[in-house]
């Protein structure tokens, strides 16, 4: 406003001469108040730039507090200084949040690598150093010296991916449970794998597993050898004079003769259990390698709903399959795959035989991690809480007949196919078994 009267003044006195001094003053005020307009804005630039390069390169040190331009200059530095404190907190809690996760992921008994597909390693905590027995650790290749291919098979894997590996590290078996999965930051792609140390806890299961075994294995070989030792006693004392300890068979009358052969009979029968019993477990750690190959869900349904059709109508049970979608198709021994399949379909049958409604549900689809489930449902009486854990142990059954391998043999040829048998039971209201593949 100085200037534009300024300038309105020395228009005023143009062509009077006898102000031409004056004249030249104006001109000379014109000059000083441009000049220090010019100042004035390039000062707003300045603090603009300034402010703007603070924010860029995360230099929340800078303050601005020049006060004795005005009140719009005093407003716009508390602005300023405001934007600068919140930028200066929220950079404080991201800080914060980052300590806290490094400090969660450095603290837990899982091992953890974060590394990009070049296999340069961002982040990996205490526990790697303890399980691989490595210091420092910058690129994945270095791990090779814990085993040759050990950063060909980290490197690749995939999201979702999942293996065991055994490793021999100063003398000592450790079998590491891998899981992977991936996520992208700032464009660029990371695999974040984590290892956990499992021997011990396999260690206890196996020997948990031996000895459950061992107790059904001894409960059935006494169960012969008893009776058959009692038996062959009592014949020992038939046949042999405990004075002379000679066999003295004009002793014996009809009836003697008559209890000696049922005694032979029944060590006969009782022998002939025994060698059926070690046949089966024979045959349950020989089962063959699946032979893949594709073919549709829906023709393991119907060659089992044709074998024991004449099941379902001698006793009334209704058994519907429903395969989504229709032609859905799975990669199998289908030849493994059919025991499994009627092995789950008769322990149905057999818990629904007594039910007034009796009915058996089959569904196929495909679940949300894309891998195929078959689940069978009855509305039976359900499995006791008590045996629950004792389902899938070899010889173990609670049926009057029954030799308690099929559940057994069920679950070793899912496993076998990389798959897994599961179940859900409720007393009263029916079991659902599962097939993942």
């Amino acid at each position: 406003m100085l200037l534009v009267a300024t300038i309105f003044l020395m228009t005023q006195l143009i062509g009077n001469e006898q102000f031409l001094v004056s004249m030249i003053l104006l001109a000379l005020l014109v000059a000083l108040q441009t000049i220090s307009l010019v100042f004035y804005t390039e000062r707003t630039n300045r603090r603009l730039s300034k402010f703007f390069q603070s924010i860029r390169h995360a230099d929340f040190s800078s303050s601005f507090s020049e006060n004795h331009l005005g009140k719009s200059f005093e407003d716009l530095n508390n602005e300023f200084n405001q934007i600068i404190q919140e930028f200066k907190k929220n950079r404080a809690e991201k800080e914060e949040h980052f300590n806290y996760l490094l400090t969660v992921v450095q603290h837990v008994s899982i091992g953890i690598i974060v590394f990009r597909r070049d296999g340069k390693v961002d982040v990996f905590n205490n526990a790697i150093k303890k399980i691989l027995r490595v210091n420092h650790l910058r690129y994945i290749h270095e791990l090779s010296a814990v085993k040759d291919d050990f950063p060909e098979l980290l490197m690749k894997l995939q999201a979702g991916d999942k293996t065991l590996v055994k490793l021999f590290l100063e003398d000592e078996l450790i079998q590491l449970s891998i899981n992977a999965t991936e996520f992208k930051m700032r464009g660029e792609a990371y695999v974040l794998v984590s290892l956990q140390n499992i021997h011990p806890e396999l260690e206890e299961k196996e020997i948990e597993s031996w000895q459950r075994l061992i107790r059904v294995l001894t409960h059935e070989i006494m169960n012969s050898i008893t009776p058959i030792s009692s038996l062959a006693a009592t014949i020992q004392e038939m046949l042999v004079n405990p004075e002379t300890n000679q066999i003295e068979l004009s002793r014996l009358d009809a009836e003697d003769i008559e209890s000696i052969h049922s005694a032979m009979s029944t060590i006969e029968s009782r022998s002939r259990g025994l060698l059926n019993f070690v046949e089966i477990y024979r045959n349950l750690t020989r089962i063959p390698k699946p032979n893949f190959r594709h073919f549709r869900v829906k023709e393991l349904f119907d060659r089992a709903h044709e074998l024991l059709k004449p099941k379902f109508e001698q006793l009334n049970i209704a058994c519907s399959c429903k395969v989504f979608p229709e032609d859905l198709m799975i990669v199998a021994d289908p030849d493994l795959v059919d025991q499994v399949v009627i092995n789950l379909i008769l322990n149905a049958i057999d818990a629904v035989k007594a039910q007034a409604e009796p009915r058996i549900s089959i569904v196929a689809s495909t679940n949300l991690n894309n891998r195929i489930t078959i689940d069978f449902a009855d509305n039976g009486h359900g499995i006791k809480p008590d045996l629950m854990d004792k389902i899938f142990m070899p010889f173990f059954t609670s049926k009057k007949e029954g030799s308690g391998i099929g559940l057994s043999l069920s679950r070793q040829i899912m496993q076998m196919h990389k798959g897994a048998i599961s179940f859900k039971s409720r007393q009263g209201e029916g079991t659902v078994f599962t097939l993942t593949f």
